[in-house]
């Protein structure tokens, strides 16, 4: 209820006052001085101290030579000059103008530098104000002396807090500015407290110095009878003069700050778009009352607070619902795969301290495949992607892509497939956006790795020495690009992943560096990767960690898959054969070499069963296709021994089962490599096909 009270009370018309009105009345005038354009604006009450009309001005200091005599010019010239050099912050002097009417008149200027990371001078902003009156009455120089000095300090307040607050972003940045030793000197108070309005409550979320609070006022109801309760249910500052005033008006606060040596108060509601969002206290141990030029300019320090405030309230919930959106397009869960220790990350650019909803495309996706062998290694498909711009439609299609890419890939279509169709896709989605993206199909009982790159950055692979290296890929066009100019071809890379080496796969925005070249960034990480931890999931908060430091806009995803190596069990062995079509001798020189190899891998009673199968595997390769049949034998690591027979060739036919009938020669073929193995399957790879199966052998002695 008192919520609704304190809403419901009527605002006056233009209250609080914005700091430009409260400049004007006490006739300044303001200007804004940007060194690296050399543009000098100034507002309406400077153009009537100039006597000149904006007609009249172009924004150039040089448009003012005929209002400020030479030698007048140089002077202050000079002292803005010694200023910039030897870092003073502030500058201020009495200087002649002429008029229109050719008469002279006293003005009195004074600005504040404002100065990048480096220290060099970017901005000047300042006020003017006519001095011709003060000036002429020697008597009482002394006194508007000290009057004038008094008001610089006051402007200063004002312009240099304002200035803090310009880089203000969060709600715990504004609280810093306020509230550290710089920030009470600026505001010339002992001690200061800050809250925020939450469900009719004030919840105090600063305090400088510490523990300058009052027990028991941490969260206080708007209703009760404190200085800022007050302020803020009736939308009014409180000045308290003096400490007998304090200890009359809030009895029940009085004696806990009795110890601070408190002689007087300001308490400021902070106001933003009509609506209270908290309230300040300032409390001061060496001044007895508020002059009302004191009280102008601390009403005008509580609007520029409040409206920095609501600034970075606003900035916290786009950043809430950017990484919100983001998050939800992400995967909620990685599977676990057989075989295989999984790290993902992801590194939202708002880490960078972009502004508005900056979000980007980046995604990782880690999709299970039909094929796994039964007991032992999965199949698995590692993505990684990044569509093109940094808002929530990027995201939007982002999360469209990388779902209808997982079905493509779960659906077992061929790598290279799955880039051609997700490109289609896009491309059809009326989108003007385009994405870059690498697919990774793994059979981790083998280490077989078919990847297919879309213009993407290449993959890395850290070996089981730790060293890292980059895996060039020859790629196609982007998603999205390669449909609008027909060209979606996308060649296959095969390579093979050993027990304990990592594939590393991520986004741009890991290896980019700004005034870097990418190559020199992908060097960075590799080494990164080289001095890194061996568990993958520190390896990845270890990269993840360096791109927060180096800092930028660009968001980060990135996925590590590292092929499990089982140190109960003895390595893998592999051999391989070429068998090229229509030549006799290599079809015998395999056989023979199949025979002498599954021997010496201890396949004991089976050999003969082994031989056989790759026997008729190899034929049916050479007959039905028209390209060479490569021959792979290798003993498989995990639960058992097993012996696995492979035969690629170069067609993506797919083979079928034949009834050979009674008196045929020939479709027995599959017949008989179901009977004799303990598994057998196809599996589509990019350039063609491959027949496998297995079978269990003894453990050797």
């Amino acid at each position: 209820m008192a919520e609704q009270g304190a809403r419901a009370l009527a605002l006056p018309e233009g209250w609080p006052a914005h700091p430009d009105p409260i400049l004007a009345l006490n006739r300044m005038g303001s200007f804004d001085w940007d060194l690296d354009t050399g543009l000098f604006s100034m507002d309406a009450q400077a153009h009537r101290i100039f006597d000149i009309t904006p007609q009249e001005y172009d924004g150039r200091p040089e448009s003012l030579a005929a209002r400020v005599p030479g030698g007048e010019g140089t002077r202050l010239d000079a002292l803005v000059a010694q200023a910039m050099k030897d870092g003073s912050e502030n500058y201020g002097t009495y200087l002649r103008v002429r008029r229109r009417d050719g008469s002279l008149t006293w003005i009195h200027t004074q600005g504040h530098i404002r100065r990048d990371t480096t220290g060099r001078p970017r901005r000047i902003i300042g006020i003017v104000r006519d001095a011709t009156e003060e000036l002429n009455d020697s008597a009482g120089l002394q006194e508007r002396a000290a009057r004038d000095a008094a008001r610089r300090q006051q402007t200063n307040v004002v312009q240099v807090t304002t200035a803090a607050l310009a880089h203000a972003r969060t709600v715990q940045d504004v609280i810093d500015v306020v509230k550290d030793t710089h920030g009470l000197a600026r505001l010339g108070s002992t001690s200061l407290v800050l809250g925020l309005v939450e469900a009719g409550r004030i919840r105090l979320v600063a305090e400088g110095p510490s523990a300058a609070s009052v027990p028991g006022t941490r969260v206080t109801r708007i209703d009760e009878p404190y200085p800022m309760s007050e302020a803020v249910r009736t939308l009014s500052p409180r000045f308290i003069e003096s400490p007998e005033e304090f200890a009359e008006r809030y009895p029940i606060l009085w004696p806990h700050i009795t110890d601070l040596n408190i002689t007087s108060a300001a308490y400021l509601p902070l106001i933003a778009q009509a609506r209270p969002i908290g309230g300040m206290g300032l409390l001061y141990s060496d001044r007895r009352g508020f002059t009302p030029e004191e009280r102008d300019v601390l009403v005008a320090l509580g609007s520029s607070i409040a409206q920095s405030l609501q600034r970075a309230m606003l900035y916290e919930q786009e950043k809430d619902l950017a990484q919100s959106l983001q998050q939800a397009m992400l995967p909620r869960t990685i599977p676990s795969v057989p075989g295989a220790d999984i790290a993902v990350r992801y590194r939202s650019g708002y880490a960078g301290g972009s502004l508005g909803r900056d979000i980007g495309g980046d995604w990782y996706d880690l999709i299970p495949l039909p094929g796994a062998c039964p007991g032992g290694a999965g199949r698995v498909g590692a993505v990684i992607g990044d569509v093109q711009g940094h808002d929530t439609h990027a995201a939007a299609v982002m999360g469209q892509l990388r779902i209808v890419l997982r079905a493509y890939a779960a659906e077992g279509h061929t790598p290279a497939t799955v880039m051609a169709r997700a490109s289609v896709f896009l491309h059809e989605l009326d989108t003007d956006r385009f994405a870059t993206c690498l697919y990774a199909e793994a059979d981790l009982s083998t280490g077989v790795l078919q990847v297919v790159r879309a213009g993407h950055i290449d993959p890395l692979v850290r070996g089981t020495d730790g060293s890292c290296r980059r895996v060039e890929i020859d790629g196609g066009l982007p998603l999205g690009l390669s449909a609008e100019f027909g060209s979606l071809e996308y060649p296959v890379c095969s390579m093979e992943l050993d027990p304990g080496e990592a594939l590393i796969l991520c986004t741009d925005g890991l290896v980019e560096q700004p005034g870097a070249d990418l190559d020199d960034g992908i060097r960075s990480v590799c080494a990164s990767v080289t001095a890194g931890p061996d568990d993958v999931r520190e390896l990845a908060d270890e990269l993840i960690g360096t791109a927060e430091l180096r800092g930028g806009d660009d968001d980060v995803a990135l996925l590590i898959l590292r092929r499990r190596a089982l140190a109960e069990r003895q390595a893998v062995e592999r051999i391989r054969q070429h068998v090229a079509p229509g030549d006799p001798e290599a079809l015998t020189r395999a056989r023979h070499t199949i025979g002498a190899a599954v021997r010496s891998l201890g396949a004991g009673e089976r050999s003969d069963e082994i031989e056989l199968v790759a026997d008729e595997l190899i034929t049916n390769a050479l007959m039905h296709t028209e390209g060479p049949a490569v021959v792979t034998l290798r003993v498989l690591s995990g639960p058992g021994r097993r012996l696995r027979v492979e035969v690629e060739d170069p067609s993506s036919a797919l083979p079928r089962r034949r009834e050979a009938g009674a008196q045929g020669v020939s479709g027995r073929g599959l017949l008989l490599v179901d009977r004799l193995t303990d598994g057998w399957g196809v599996e589509a790879r990019g350039s063609g096909k491959c027949l496998w199966g297995e079978f269990e052998v003894p453990e050797p002695d």
